[in-house]
């Protein structure tokens, strides 16, 4: 997940929403990462994921299906509110857990 964030990152610095909106390349791109990330949270145990209650782990899953069943009705200024805004508050959620893993 911190990897997939890490790619997002990285194809987002220095960007504004409308060079988004117009590379749909990159989007596709993005939007893939977001299936990881919505994959991969399947998988943290239910233990993890109740010490860490304040992150919407039923709405991360849930962005995967959307993004694989729904592709034709994606809204770009969603995906860019996510990206821009909600990744931060994962990210240091997952660094924290992988902290606590390493206890």
């Amino acid at each position: 997940m911190l990897e997939a964030i890490a790619q997002i990152e990285a194809n987002i610095e220095n960007l504004g929403f409308e060079e988004f909106r117009a590379d749909r390349f990159r989007q596709l791109g993005i939007e893939r990462c977001l299936e990881i990330i919505s994959e991969a949270s399947r998988h943290i145990p239910a233990a993890v994921k109740a010490r860490h209650g304040t992150v919407p782990w039923r709405r991360i899953g849930d962005i995967g299906n959307r993004l694989r069943h729904a592709y034709h009705a994606i809204d770009s200024a969603i995906v860019w509110n996510i990206v821009t805004g909600e990744l931060r508050d994962l990210k240091q959620t997952l660094e924290e857990i992988m902290r606590e893993a390493r206890k």
